[in-house]
């Protein structure tokens, strides 16, 4: 036994040794394939996946206004809550800063910037007029429809907000009160006609005062169902001829005479079809809204931003109502008078971030598809939602977003059809810069960057300026090129700092975007590419590319 005992102290050490050899060996196995878990992440945020945007240049499937973007002002007062945050601030029609510099730089950037001024609360204005009250209220809370009382609009600040938008160069549509003089009966449905008195004095002291209006807008939101009140459809277009006269009347010896729009609200088909068919002849705007990603509660709003069939969804109420106007046979044209994507004043740190510019541009390109000929961004300052910080009226990434489509894309849409790229969106149009066209490129990938040939069908040679092509060799994978030309691509290739789309800080060709102590907007400068090779879209990540040298019908 002693014998034995003593074996076993001999070998104890050498096991002991054996074990902790093997359990070092087990922890740099585990070691190993943690690192290669952490390459193949490096490897898939490297991912290039290739593929190619066909291009139609013979003909134009929509056109938009000249001045397509336009932003909203809106009237809620800083009491506004939404799920206990209270975002509006001083963003109110009523007590907006108005000197702010970084304010009228912001809209004098557009030159023009359209500007709607509205929202729920317009039904609710009384203006302020010699034959009515002295007194001017403003809103208060209250347990009446859309939570305060009737508020008003003084003449002395009517003319402040139009001195700002002569030096900004914005162009107006007004919101007017649908309700004033009107009963709400059962079921929300609104009794009896409009009364016009006061929005007649509105025009008059407007005309008088020599403030120029782009559009006169008849109510928000009453259409179809209603959110709190509804007009009837035939009642709607009595009303809208009645204010179609008006204008006629007030602006008789104006050669060129405001817009008359309505009705600002949600798509119906059936209501939108009989108010367009009675009030055609005095209706040259149709307006509706889109807030089709839901309340700003949802904690999936981000999701659904990068959800292409959820994009693709949002086609819908485009697509109706231009059937709509063509079965119609009217001339009114369609407007998108207010869109926020999520009501209730937006979602902090989704719509007012980087992320947000993804369902904003796609909206803009599948908008402009559809010809519809102006889009109103719920708003330009307020709640979660504004293009600009409604404390410091510095620019949100969306802010960026709509000035580089105003500066680059033309009227006229190009169709496109892309391939074998899911999550890649892609629009053409004309270009603004020259007289070939602008591509915007939308990358939803968070990994995968994404090169794109070009391949432009129809397109125009000249002495000066070659027909190119981009395409891929399927066996080589490379891209190639056909009678390059010496002209170079712009691009602006938009990004959030850090990667973080949930950022409100933008870059634009790798340079973050601020404004300086002066309140001035900055430069937006392209980089320039040789025009052969493929358009690179990072991951998250923005691009708006010209091709001066792609000379298309469609663009002549």
């Amino acid at each position: 036994m002693a014998s034995c005992a003593k074996a076993a102290d001999k070998f104890a050490p050498n096991t002991l040794l054996y074990e902790m050899a093997s359990l070092l060996n087990i922890l740099g196995l585990c070691l190993w394939l943690f690192l290669t878990c952490q390459d193949s992440k490096k490897v898939v945020s490297q991912n290039i996946t290739q593929g190619s945007l066909f291009i139609d240049g013979s003909a134009s499937v929509g056109s938009t206004d000249e001045n397509f973007i336009c932003a909203t002002l809106d009237w809620w007062p800083p009491e506004k809550c939404d799920y206990g945050s209270c975002s509006w601030g001083n963003a109110s029609l009523l007590n907006l800063d108005l000197s702010n510099k970084v304010l009228l730089n912001a809209v004098k950037a557009f030159s023009p910037l359209k500007i709607r001024l509205g929202g729920t609360l317009q039904d609710k204005v009384v203006y302020q007029n010699a034959d009515g009250p002295r007194s001017c209220n403003e809103f208060v809370r209250s347990m009446e429809m859309f939570g305060f009382t009737e508020g008003c609009l003084p003449m002395s600040r009517w003319d402040e907000l139009n001195k700002f938008f002569t030096l900004a160069g914005a162009e107006v549509i007004f919101g007017l009160n649908a309700l004033h003089g009107r009963t709400i009966g059962p079921g929300n449905n609104v009794i009896g006609p409009w009364n016009s008195s006061n929005a007649e004095s509105l025009i008059r002291y407007t005309v008088s005062n020599n403030y120029t209006i782009y559009g006169w807008e008849l109510g928000n939101e009453l259409s179809g169902n209603g959110i709190g009140a509804s007009v009837a459809a035939d009642q709607y277009a009595s009303d809208v001829i009645h204010l179609q006269n008006i204008v006629q009347d007030v602006y008789k010896d104006f050669q060129s005479k405001p817009l008359v729009l309505g009705p600002g609200g949600f798509f119906d088909a059936g209501w939108f079809s009989q108010f367009i068919n009675e009030a055609s002849n005095s209706l040259q705007a149709v307006t509706h809204h889109i807030y089709n990603l839901g309340p700003g509660s949802d904690d999936h709003l981000v999701d659904k931003i990068l959800d292409p069939s959820n994009l693709d969804g949002g086609s819908q109420p485009f697509r109706d109502l231009q059937r709509v106007l063509k079965t119609s046979g009217a001339s009114t044209k369609a407007w998108v008078g207010e869109a926020g994507g999520a009501y209730n004043s937006g979602r902090n740190l989704v719509t007012n971030t980087f992320a947000f510019s993804f369902w904003y541009l796609d909206q803009l390109g599948m908008a402009s598809s559809y010809d519809t000929k102006a889009y109103c961004r719920q708003t330009l300052v307020g709640g979660n939602y504004g293009l600009l910080n409604t404390t410091t009226f510095v620019p949100n990434p969306d802010y960026y977003s709509a000035l580089l489509w105003h500066r680059l894309m033309g009227r006229n849409v190009l169709a496109t059809n892309l391939t074998a790229i899911k999550n890649l969106r892609a629009y053409a149009h004309c270009s603004k810069l020259s007289h070939g066209i602008t591509v915007l490129l939308i990358n939803l990938d968070a990994y995968a960057t994404v090169q794109v040939g070009l391949s432009v069908q129809n397109t125009i040679p000249t002495n000066r300026t070659s027909i190119w092509l981009l395409h891929q060799h399927s066996r080589h994978g490379k891209f190639t090129r056909n009678n390059l030309d010496s002209s170079m691509r712009k691009e602006y290739h938009l990004t959030a700092k850090h990667g973080n789309i949930h950022s409100q800080i933008v870059l634009l060709n790798g340079k973050i975007l601020s404004v300086d102590s002066s309140g001035t907007i900055p430069p937006l400068e392209p980089r320039t590419v040789n025009p052969s090779d493929p358009i690179t879209i990072a991951p998250f990540s923005i691009v708006f590319a010209d091709i001066p040298n792609i000379l298309v019908p469609a663009c002549k």
